[in-house]
């Protein structure tokens, strides 16, 4: 059989060497091969620009020349590689996705996504401000609070004296062995 395997390659015809093959894979002679599959994950960045054209209209369910209009109309905003191919990153796919939903279910035109989507860049500029300006206020609150507990230390040390009407600070008449009253 070994004989006639190498002349298998030479001499055989393909159905001669299709039934030789099957005779010997069923008296268990030759190899069997194992494909092992590796899947590597990377990360990337939902901004960064991945899909193409047309894998981003198909992820979104749309024709690309909708995308193209989207995009002449400012709705959408993808990367461009440096050949000036449009790149569109996993945001810019969810953006397409709530711009038809917001059509296609909610019966919206695009001038009211349009109208949407400056509204909701006002009110994520308004949460920003808002956030910075109670941070601001925590620290202005902190600060009056130490500066009042400093007033307090100070009226405590100062108390006027009777006889020269002069301030002097209570450690220094504790020292001299003057009394302290307080009123």
């Amino acid at each position: 059989m070994a004989a006639r395997r190498g002349s298998a390659e030479g001499g055989m015809s393909r159905k001669e060497l299709i039934v030789e093959r099957q005779e010997q894979s069923a008296a268990g002679i030759g190899t069997t091969t194992r494909v092992r599959t590796t899947t590597t994950r990377i990360e990337v960045s939902s901004d960064r620009g991945v899909f193409m054209i047309s894998v981003a209209a198909e992820l979104a369910d749309m024709h690309p020349q909708t995308l193209r209009m989207y995009e002449a109309r400012g709705l959408i905003e993808p990367k461009r590689s440096p050949k000036g191919t449009r790149l569109y990153s996993h945001k810019d796919v969810a953006r397409l996705r709530r711009i038809q939903e917001m059509t296609a279910e909610l019966g919206m035109n695009l001038a009211g996504v349009e109208r949407v989507f400056e509204l909701e860049e006002q009110l994520e500029s308004m949460s920003r401000k808002v956030a910075g300006l109670e941070r601001r206020a925590g620290d202005l609150k902190a600060e009056v609070e130490r500066l009042e507990a400093l007033r307090r230390e100070l009226r405590a040390e100062i108390v006027p004296y009777a006889g020269g009407g002069e301030i002097v600070r209570t450690a220094d008449l504790k020292r001299v062995g003057i009394p302290v009253e307080r009123e």
